[in-house]
């Protein structure tokens, strides 16, 4: 779903803390570079350690048969569906679990999860109503006419605000089927005024409704290895979590009608003319969008409301969910599109109102098919025959249709921000194809694991769209102000949809920002495309969790990345990463190190200073024999001397001399002379552990970058310095000049050589004369064997 949304200033509230997940509180290291163990869940046959599905995963499927009819004039869908559920769990069912999305929209069955409210500054006259204790219903909500088994038979059902248990006659056992069916009716609120990702849109200035119908028919709930039933309630906020399957819906609608959804319409002779079938068939072989429904078409069918019915029939194989459009206002065009890793032929196509002809015609079907191209390259090769984009002032996302917003002023003009706004939605809503309707996450409990996943690809194919593209969401840049709150204001990624105060940037930009960090700064283009496509292939038309996600994008990139999990997604510390100091030194050329003289005696047996209770024990046990006692090859001098067979008087002061360096020659001196050793002393500031990225500009004009990855902090998570030597003298350093890092405070990122205050130190540089010093050896002094004249 695309949320538009702003960084609030949130005032006071109850605080909010990230996960405690330090190794070793209290310390400077052994925190954020610690592995995540048994943070993630133990992998087994289900689930394994390097992420994939393991040799045991599983999972359930539902199959629907859907009859539906739209009653325009009272605004109420009546439907009936048979649902065939496959039992493919270890696990005998006593009861399934449904979803009853629309109950969120009454006032007496909707999930109870207020939020605090306050006196407003000003209120419209819709809002301002005398409190109802207790609420009235405003008949909106699931009304369930009958359940029953495939013989015909009820069964017992309750309802829980959004979520709907059937309780089984008998078991539904390992391996078998229940065929059920649900008769439902409801009212379709008004979206615009009562909020909602369905309903109607009313247009008064011609009198005709546009229909979006979403999460319209009960939905089976997804039952895992994971969780068990997935039945958390519906709140509006956290999206969903379905079951995948095939499904067959017919629609009812009035005659004037064009109906765009999930799948393949399986009846287009006998619900388009003959001139729309011609246009449709024509469109299936162009790469340039061609209108089915012309604009004069939609313009003329506004005026006539057709008393006659049609029904338009579409089938859908693989999909974890249905939508579907209905309305006599649109126009819609379409082409077809080759994924060149598949060679699938998809139509892309788009459904409008006139308001929005001046930007759809021109955009939202090439949108559709850029999308559907450059997400195959990055995930999986998109699978489906369908990609459909429809305007209705909103942004939602079903299997092959999504609803998007984009239209133009009453003149036909439109401004940039609505042109790259529209372009930008399509683009979201389409992607959301892949993430969750293909690699199908659990929506109502990891919002980012398909908003942020979804958002980080959306960025790119932003960028191929067009490298000017003012991309909100993805640039480290772009995620600072959120990283700057206070930490009362903020949570971890890793928190319940339910429970983000700032849903958007947490569910959408952070995890977005940090994959593209990932991608452009830690790991490398190569490295993380491999991966992310690994994970996307691992678990497409599947159920990952985010372990699944951590662990697959270290199996198949070798990269360590727990730390960057553990900050990034586990935490809400932000980067800050400063230039604490700057020191400067130039090579002493002409000062020799001192020749170095110590005092040492002989070493004294080499023996524990402590007996302890092992070798005590060893002692006085006579069934032990010790090797050195019985072979008298082993015996050596130093056998007898710790046994104090052999004497050496451990009194006598010896003198060692070490001749450690000599004068460089003219060669090396000339080498050496302009070398300039500066010292960077860094300081964590955030919390937030990265790479430090410098950029030196030198008194030449020259530039040159270096990087060093975030494991410089791992012995010291608070400073960290970095030495260089450079032949010419630095002009000024800049930390992170790219902005790749969503460094919170850039004031602190900078040095420059103009302060006069900076001063210049000296260090010796010399030859070495000794040699390397080997493990062992007695580096110039005398060992007991020499003292004693002994040689065995």
């Amino acid at each position: 779903m695309r949320l538009k949304f702003t960084t609030l200033s949130i005032l006071s509230f109850a605080s909010l803390f990230a996960q405690n997940i330090q190794n070793n509180p209290g310390s400077n290291h052994g925190n954020r570079f610690e592995q995540l163990g048994t943070i993630l869940p133990t992998p087994n046959t289900y689930r394994t350690a390097s992420g994939a599905p393991g040799h045991s995963y599983w999972q359930n499927k539902a199959d629907y048969e859907i009859s539906a009819y739209l009653d325009e004039d009272k605004r109420n869908l009546k439907g009936s569906e048979t649902i065939t559920y496959y039992n493919n769990s270890p696990d005998d069912l006593d009861y399934i679990w449904l979803q009853l999305d629309e109950n969120q929209q009454s006032t007496v069955k909707k999930a109870d999860f207020p939020t605090s409210s306050t006196i407003p500054q000003s209120s419209t006259d819709q809002q301002l109503r005398p409190t109802e204790i207790p609420a009235k219903d405003n008949g909106y909500g699931v009304t369930l006419e009958k359940v029953t088994d495939k013989s015909g038979n009820p069964l017992p059902y309750v309802v829980n605000k959004t979520m709907m248990r059937i309780d089984l006659p008998t078991p539904l056992k390992k391996g078998d089927q229940l065929i059920f069916t649900v008769d439902w009716n409801y009212n379709i609120p008004n979206r615009i005024k009562m909020g909602g990702r369905g309903g109607y849109e009313n247009f008064s200035e011609d009198g005709n409704d546009l229909f979006t119908m979403t999460q319209w028919y009960p939905r089976m709930c997804v039952y895992s290895d994971f969780h068990g039933w997935q039945n958390h309630q519906f709140t509006g906020r956290g999206e969903f979590a379905l079951v995948f399957g095939n499904f067959k819906v017919s629609m009812n609608v009035p005659a004037d009608h064009i109906v765009g959804g999930t799948g393949e319409c399986k009846n287009y002779d006998q619900v388009l003319t003959s001139d729309q079938l011609t246009r449709y068939r024509k469109a299936e072989n162009t790469n340039e969008p061609i209108e089915i429904v012309t604009l004069e078409e939609a313009k003329k069918a506004e005026k006539n409301h057709s008393k006659q019915r049609k029904t338009w029939t579409f089938e859908a194989k693989e999909v974890r969910d249905f939508a579907w459009t209905s309305s006599r206002k649109f126009i819609w065009d379409g082409m077809r599109v080759t994924i060149p890793e598949n060679n699938n032929k998809v139509m892309a196509m788009s459904f409008y109102p006139k308001e929005a002809y001046g930007l759809y015609r021109k955009f939202s079907t090439k949108a559709v098919a850029h999308t559907i191209k450059t997400y195959s390259e990055f995930t999986i090769p998109y699978p489906y025959p369908v990609a459909q984009s429809v305007e209705a002032a909103n942004g939602m996302e079903y299997p092959m249709i999504c609803f998007n917003f984009g239209r133009t002023e009453k003149d036909g003009t439109y401004s940039e921000g609505t042109k790259n706004g529209m372009i930008g939605v399509v683009i979201h809503e389409v992607g959301h194809n892949f993430f969750p309707m293909i690699i199908n996450s659990d929506e109502r409990q990891w919002s980012w694991m398909d908003e942020g996943l979804n958002t980080f690809v959306e960025y790119l194919t932003e960028e191929k769209w067009d490298n000017k593209f003012p991309s909100k969401r993805g640039p480290a840049w772009t995620i600072v102000d959120y990283m700057k709150l206070p930490k009362n204001q903020l949570e971890p990624i890793m928190s319940n949809s339910e429970n983000i105060i700032q849903f958007g940037p947490n569910a959408y930009s952070k995890p977005a920002t940090g994959l593209n960090i990932l991608r452009e700064t830690i790991m490398g283009r190569e490295l993380f495309d491999k991966a992310f496509k690994t994970y996307a292939k691992r678990w497409a038309f599947k159920h990952p969790e985010p372990a699944d996600f951590f662990r697959t994008m270290e199996d198949a990139s070798g990269e360590d990345l727990d730390w960057f999990w553990r900050g990034w997604f586990y935490g809400t510390d932000p980067v800050d990463i400063a230039i604490d100091k700057v020191t400067i030194a130039k090579p002493d050329l002409e000062t020799l190190k001192k020749d170095s003289e110590r005092k040492y005696s002989v070493e004294k047996p080499l023996q524990n200073n402590f007996e302890d209770i092992s070798k005590i024990r060893n002692k006085e046990d006579k069934n032990i024999t010790f090797y050195v006692d019985t072979d008298k090859e082993v015996q050596d001098f130093y056998y007898k001397y710790d046994r104090g067979q052999e004497k050496v008087d451990s009194t006598k002061e010896y003198t060692a001399t070490s001749e450690s360096s000599a004068p460089l020659d003219k060669n090396d001196k000339e080498k050496f002379k302009d070398i300039t050793a500066y010292q960077i002393d860094f300081q964590n500031k955030g919390g937030l552990v990265m790479p430090i990225i410098l950029e030196f500009t030198f008194e030449d004009g020259s530039i040159i970058q270096d990087r060093s990855s975030a494991q410089i902090w791992r012995l010291n998570e608070q400073k960290a310095s970095k030495t260089y030597y450079f032949n010419k003298k630095i002009k000024s350093i800049q930390l992170d000049p790219m902005k790749e890092t969503a460094d919170i405070d850039t004031s602190n990122n900078f040095w420059s050589n103009d302060d006069t205050s900076i001063q210049t130190s000296s260090f010796q540089v010399f030859k070495n004369k000794q040699g390397e010093t080997i493990r062992g050896s007695s580096n110039g002094t005398i060992n007991p064997m020499q003292a004693a004249g002994k040689k065995k």
